[in-house]
């Protein structure tokens, strides 16, 4: 088949659905897109490292909060999705798409071992007409400087014989609204004859296409959304911090501000960054920066004063203590919340776990209440949630709201004389 045709072909098996379809890493991004390709018609294998995770999806079970088991269900007993820790069964498919996560190491740099780790895995695997779609977030170039070399080892042509693209992932956990279907997918490609294979596959899937005019651009894109909301978080943390220092409610000021029509976008502040994108991601900019001897400002600035909010408001739970005579050390605290962020399960980053963390080390006894998550494990400290009730308010000698589930009854503590820390502003709001 010439190269025209591989292009042709897969461009016809996407207009008639008989395009198979894989799924590298199967967690908070993979599930999500594999169901999401498999509700528009498509077949999908999904392969992941852990073979508990793959035997749940095939008895029809999902992992994960943002898809439903019973969707899911339905579409293994159709056949449309199945998993499997077998990465020698990738020939079968026509197009892989990469979701493998991309932490950061303990000095902060991008740690892209999964990424390579898949890589290897597509290249070993590899074969003429099929397309290779990258989506976890990561630093401008890695495309072409990880996926690409290892294609042309194989003696393969990108943009004739195979076709590699960048896609950034858009997930945001718990989002009712902006889902993977109707969320606008950036599309990145190495050739224009990269982006006609590649839009056409993803066109049945998703409502909404964006190309652009490399997968530098699109991977620069990821790195800019993330970046401009943990700027402007940065700054209504800070603003939170000045607000405390000048005896003026902070929420207040942002409220009024936001009253204004123009020039005005609302951020609020809380206990810091979570979640696998917001704290991480500005990081991978700025440290490809680095390497062109050039330092990302306001990055740096508001990388550091969002981690510094868990230290400011264990602070203020000190401060509150102290008001009633108390210390830390000795101390009965109870957290509410410890997920990221609200009605999710996801701890990933939290900083309420730093909260956690730093108010223990200071010798206080520490309790909480997370209808999402029913236990963890930190730093030797092993939690299980308890019941928010009246007995727990009266062992506790100060409260730490510190995730706004809109599940929990904060209406327990309207007539609470123990001291309350409200990172979230829920009872603000009530």
């Amino acid at each position: 088949m010439s190269n025209t045709e591989l292009a042709d072909s897969l461009v016809e098996k996407a207009r008639d659905r008989s395009a198979v379809f894989g799924v590298i890493g199967l967690g908070y991004v993979g599930l999500p897109l594999a169901v999401e390709i498999a509700e528009a018609g498509f077949r999908v294998v999904g392969f992941d490292l852990n073979q508990a995770v793959v035997d749940t999806i095939n008895g029809g079970k999902s992992h994960i909060q943002d898809v439903d088991s019973e969707t899911l269900k339905g579409l293994v007993e159709k056949g449309l999705i199945e998993a499997t820790t077998d990465n020698g069964r990738m020939p079968e498919v026509d197009l892989v798409s990469i979701c493998v996560p991309t932490p950061l190491s303990k000095t902060k740099d991008p740690d892209v071992s999964y990424v390579v780790a898949a890589a290897d895995a597509v290249a070993k695997n590899l074969r003429p007409g099929q397309v290779i779609v990258l989506e976890s977030t990561t630093y401008p170039g890695t495309t072409r400087d990880l996926l690409l070399p290892r294609m042309e080892d194989k003696g393969l042509v990108v943009g004739e014989s195979v076709f590699l693209a960048f896609s950034p992932e858009r997930v945001d956990p718990g989002n009712e609204t902006w889902q993977t279907r109707n969320t606008p997918k950036v599309v990145g490609t190495v050739t224009p004859e990269c982006a006609r294979v590649v839009l056409e596959l993803y066109g049945p899937v998703f409502e909404t296409l964006v190309p652009v005019s490399s997968p530098e651009a699109a991977e620069l894109v990821k790195l800019l959304e993330n970046t401009f909301r943990s700027v402007n978080i940065g700054l209504a943390n800070e603003m939170a911090i000045v607000c405390d220092k000048l005896g003026v409610d902070v929420w207040e000021v942002i409220d009024a501000a936001a009253t204004k029509p123009f020039g005005f976008m609302k951020f609020t502040p809380g206990p810091g960054l979570g979640g696998h994108c917001i704290p991480i991601d500005p990081h991978y900019l700025a440290w490809k920066m680095r390497g062109l001897n050039y330092k990302t400002r306001f990055v740096d600035l508001a990388g550091e004063v969002n981690s510094e909010m868990p230290l400011f408001w264990s602070r203020k739970v000190g401060d509150a203590l102290n008001e009633k005579a108390k210390s830390v050390r000795g101390a009965n605290i109870l957290v509410l919340g410890v997920a990221y962020k609200k009605n999710i399960d996801d701890m990933r980053e939290s900083p309420a776990i730093d909260i956690v963390s730093l108010l223990s080390n200071q010798g206080a006894e520490i309790k909480y209440h997370d209808p999402y998550v029913p236990s963890f494990m930190h730093e030797g400290i092993e939690l299980q949630s308890v019941e928010f009730n009246t007995a727990v308010l009266n062992w506790a000698d100060c409260i730490v709201i510190a995730t706004d589930h809109g599940s929990v009854d904060y209406s327990l503590l309207k007539n609470s004389e123990v001291p309350i820390v409200d990172t979230r502003n829920v009872l603000g709001n009530s």
